[in-house]
């Protein structure tokens, strides 16, 4: 029996290594037959899938600032109301507890409004970071068509509805900017309460009305002013990066 010695490059050996002779044009032949194919390109699901997993990372720390935000916002307005009653038990309701009050007041609502506003902020950004994700759903949906008996798929009228974005007209009452928001007009109407209370001899129905003109009015505008930015949030077009 003879034993033939090949020497050289093989056939396979060829189209295997795209720096020996014959290699380069077997690798272009086989890039351009996955090119022309309509499934995407593993680059491109990559660039996706990471992408869809940073803006959820994003979205979950928007809440979470939100939620460290209204926890400062709750523990300053806690130890004010405690100080404000042990000046109240000190100089039993005299001279010192009104003008304590009407600094320690005004000065949380404060407080309160600012919390409230950068709460929004954080609600509308993770409402933008809501509706790209839809959008990258949509690819997934449109590339891997098998996939769709197994997720969750709705009209693109409500992908943001199902995400609890923005919600229902009482879904502003129930965010953490509502909630900072309720307890801003708390404390706004309070401070006119105690206002009216030495403006007109300490009449109980002067501090309640004051307090009312004053609490309500503020809530109102401010759950107006979370609705309409959630409005603009979500007709406003997705911004592309700009690099």
């Amino acid at each position: 029996m003879k034993h033939v010695l090949r020497v050289g490059p093989r056939r396979d050996d060829r189209l295997r290594w795209p720096g020996r002779q014959g290699g380069g044009e077997a690798a272009i032949d086989s890039d351009a037959r996955s090119t022309d194919e309509g499934d995407p390109r593993s680059a491109a699901v990559t660039f996706v899938t990471t992408e869809h997993f940073v803006l959820q990372g994003a979205r979950a720390a928007t809440v979470a600032e939100s939620t460290g935000r209204a926890n400062m916002f709750l523990a300053a307005v806690s130890g004010g109301l405690v100080a404000l009653g042990l000046v109240a038990t000190a100089s039993k309701l005299g001279a010192a507890f009104f003008g304590f009050g009407l600094v320690l007041l005004p000065t949380l609502a404060f407080v309160g409004l600012v919390t409230f506003g950068r709460a929004l902020q954080s609600s509308t950004e993770e409402t933008e970071y809501a509706r790209r994700i839809a959008l990258l759903r949509e690819y997934y949906f449109e590339h891997a068509p098998e996939i769709v008996p197994y997720l969750l798929s709705v009209p693109p009228a409500e992908r943001l509805h199902m995400q609890r974005v923005p919600g229902d007209r009482w879904q502003g009452y129930r965010t953490v900017a509502g909630m900072v928001a309720v307890i801003t007009a708390v404390l706004a109407g309070s401070t006119a309460a105690l206002a009216a209370i030495l403006i007109f001899d300490h009449s109980l129905a002067a501090a309640v009305i004051a307090g009312m003109a004053v609490a309500l009015p503020a809530l109102i505008a401010m759950i107006r002013h979370q609705d309409s930015a959630w409005q603009r949030a979500v007709a406003e077009p997705l911004r592309h990066s700009e690099d």
